[in-house]
């Protein structure tokens, strides 16, 4: 039986919505600015998360500040910020785009639970709910709070009381496609918004006498909706819990009230909106202020009422770490994983570390969920234990990508590669990997790559490694004219590598290799302009290289494709002899830079390639390296300047456009000036000789990699136009 108040008893319900339902927080501004007492919260998905934090003290004005703060773009990502990643993890984005991820499991082909990765939510949610982390029972919270999901199994409305609760408004907002379920207590748990979307009944069922109900519901769209596959499910879901949304509005007696705010086109993932939201949010509730005015208290009662938060501090300041525990995961090793964290036993607790702790172990790609909590200290001591929770990936430890490389100058002449990759990881408790790569096309190629952490210090920034690495791969080159483009000469070049490296990570700056490698080339003539009479060589080539090899890497772009900030430089040395058709010592330098910056919506990119082999001219098919092509001295051919020496600068300028169609990270224009050369000997290089080459293009960074559509030109070359998917 419920204490009596005196006056009827107030129930808040917020609906579901997506970024919609930022809209409750302008509508609690108008309800604490009227004096208007709430006893019950229920809520459901985004209307959970703002009725649960609202629930457990945090105030109006306070969850504006906060979430106007949060960087919606960066919280819902597939992954950790890349320059957080490791250079292992880095590196493969230059091979196939890291957005579409499959997985092999148990002899079948798995795919994703969701599109994007909970992670950034679940720390979001943890930060503001460390105050009442003792809470269990959610009758216990400043306000009394329900939060409602969907048993996946069943199909049945759960209605969460008690535990954890920033799992709990997670599980609320487990949007079916999007977030992955959550498991709580045995149950699978998905967005409660199928079942019951704005859960007046579980308000009433807590007493409520009054029911303010928040409806903030994306409609059902019209027939422009329908012309897509995601725009069908959209549609579907929508309809789905407009129906429950309308068996609940029918609930409402006379004395409730509805505030329904006029959101226009907003969308359920306009989160960058936020702003539009409260204020949109707030003017719905002031135009329902003459119903929501009977239910104001004077000045007196209601700071009578007012809930006091259980704790001042919102950022659990005091509390000591007395163990750290890692749980969860069956696949991979959480002893050589505790290893990694900067948080440790004895030190204050601090949410901002044990944040970067969470991200640390997300950015391996394992994980499905990482999240942590606190939990009693171990008995006897005087703290509490930090506890990262993991939930491995059902479609891992094997995982399979695939890219795609295709480009054509509208001319006749095209490029066609598809790749696959397979990863293998933590065959042993180290965290060994087994990486494979098989391209098909104009470029046939086959690699693998045995990666083995040694582990000899607890350093993430000394934790040495050796690699074994063989590759094959075959490709015609052909021989042009410098000046004209005219095609002189076909060559197939058949390279073959073997390797062992050891080498050291630099944390997340970049990884240092040092080894052997073993390369035997073989060149072919398939073709020969005899009217041109150009004299080409040997019709046939072939020779091994055996040497010791460096390579040292810094990588800190945001992004391997469209960077908009940050800095990456390679340096490769190689030192060694050759054996066969050419017969001495050499040696190989190649260097390459990249420096990006930005002011708003506008990029500007320097890089840098210089490139020397120390070589013989035995046949122009032999020459070590090229330039020519898109982005590669735009307005020459692919490889229509060749020689064992290659250098090339290009400056580079991207706007970012304001519309992110489906599957990509967003639409840029961009352009290029560049100037390079290459040259055969030495004692040929000059600056003066530089060439010079110019692009104009629309690009968009897609799920299986670069698209580009663009313009080029040289001075001594031709104009263009080209097309290309995958890197240039």
């Amino acid at each position: 039986m419920l204490p009596s108040l005196g006056r009827p008893r107030i129930g808040l319900v917020l609906s579901g919505g997506g970024a919609r339902g930022l809209a409750h927080v302008g509508v609690l501004k108008v309800l604490e600015e009227m004096q208007i007492p709430i006893d019950v919260i229920t809520g459901t998905s985004m209307g959970a998360i703002v009725g649960g934090l609202y629930a457990s003290g945090m105030r109006a004005t306070e969850l504006e500040r906060e979430l106007k703060a949060v960087a919606w773009a960066d919280l819902f990502t597939t992954r950790v910020a890349r320059p957080q990643l490791s250079q292992r993890r880095k590196e493969e984005d230059f091979e196939i785009s890291p957005l579409v991820e499959l997985g092999w499991r148990n002899g079948e082909l798995q795919v994703p639970l969701s599109a994007v990765s909970s992670r950034g939510l679940e720390s979001l949610l943890r930060r503001y709910t460390l105050p009442v982390r003792d809470v269990q029972r959610f009758d216990q919270l400043p306000i009394r709070f329900r939060a409602v999901a969907t048993d996946m199994e069943s199909g049945a409305a759960v209605v969460l009381d008690s535990g954890d609760l920033a799992l709990a408004l997670r599980s609320s907002m487990s949007v079916p496609g999007v977030f992955s379920p959550t498991e709580v207590n045995g149950r699978v748990l998905g967005d409660g918004g199928l079942v019951n979307n704005l859960p007046i009944d579980v308000a009433r069922a807590l007493g409520a006498d009054v029911v303010i109900a928040v409806n903030i519901g994306t409609p059902p769209g019209g027939r422009e909706t329908l012309s897509s596959a995601v725009g069908l499910t959209a549609q579907m879901l929508n309809l789905l819990t407009e129906q429950n949304v309308q068996r609940s509005l029918a609930t409402l007696g006379p004395a409730d009230v509805l505030i329904a705010p006029s959101l226009g086109t907003l969308t359920s993932g306009d989160f960058s909106q936020a702003r539009d939201f409260f204020a949109l949010g707030e003017a719905g509730a002031r135009g329902r202020s003459d119903r929501l005015a009977p239910l104001a208290l004077d000045a007196q009662a209601y700071a009578r009422w007012r809930p006091t938060p259980p704790r001042p501090d919102r950022h659990g300041a005091g509390a000591r770490i007395a163990a750290v525990r890692i749980e969860g995961s069956t696949v991979t090793n959480p002893e050589r994983l505790l290893q990694m964290l900067d948080s440790q036993p004895g030190q204050p607790f601090d949410p901002a570390v044990a944040e970067r702790d969470t991200a640390r172990l997300a950015a391996g790609g394992d994980y499905a969920r990482t999240d942590y909590t606190l939990a009693p200290g171990p008995r006897g001591e005087n703290g509490e234990t930090l506890v990262f929770e993991l939930e491995d990936k059902p479609w891992g430890p094997n995982y399979l990508s695939l890219g795609l490389d295709l480009s054509t100058d509208l001319s006749g002449r095209s490029a066609f590669n598809l790749k696959i990759s397979h990863n293998s990881h933590w065959l042993t408790r180290n965290g060994t990997e087994w990486r494979n790569r098989l391209q098909i096309g104009e470029v046939p190629r086959l690699s693998t790559e045995l990666y083995h952490p040694l582990a000899w210090t607890s350093s993430r920034a000394s934790d040495w490694f050796v690699a074994a690495h063989a590759g094959l791969e075959r490709q015609r080159r052909t021989i042009f004219e410098p000046d004209t483009a005219q095609e002189l000469a076909t060559f197939r070049r058949t390279t073959g590598t073997i390797g062992l490296d050891i080498g050291q990570p630099w944390g997340e700056f970049g990884e240092l290799r040092l080894g052997w490698s073993r390369v035997s080339l073989d060149n072919r003539l398939l073709l020969l302009s005899g009217d041109l009479g150009v004299v080409v060589g040997s019709r046939r080539a072939d020779w091994t290289e055996n040497a010791l090899r460096a390579k040292a890497v810094v990588d800190q772009l945001d992004y391997a494709n469209f960077p908009t900030a940050g800095y990456r430089g390679a340096l490769e040395l190689w030192l060694g002899r050759r054996e066969g058709a050419l017969r001495d010592s050499f040696y190989r330098v190649e260097a390459e830079g990249t420096a990006v910056r930005s002011v708003g919506r506008h990029t500007l990119e320097l890089h840098l390639l210089a490139q020397t082999s120390q070589q013989s001219n035995i046949s122009s098919g032999a020459a070590r390296y090229v330039l020519g092509g898109f982005h590669r001295l735009s307005g020459y051919q692919n490889g229509q300047l060749l020689g064992n020496h290659a250098l090339l600068v290009r400056l580079g300028w991207t706007l970012r456009l304001s519309q992110a169609p489906t599957l990509t990270r967003g639409f840029f224009v961009g352009a290029t000036l560049e100037a390079g050369n290459t040259w055969m000997d030495r004692s040929d290089i000059a600056l003066r000789g530089l060439r010079t080459g110019m692009s104009v293009y629309l690009g968009a960074d897609t799920g299986i990699g670069p698209l580009y559509v663009g313009i080029t030109y040289a001075p001594k070359g031709q104009a263009g136009l080209a097309l290309s998917i995958g890197r240039p």
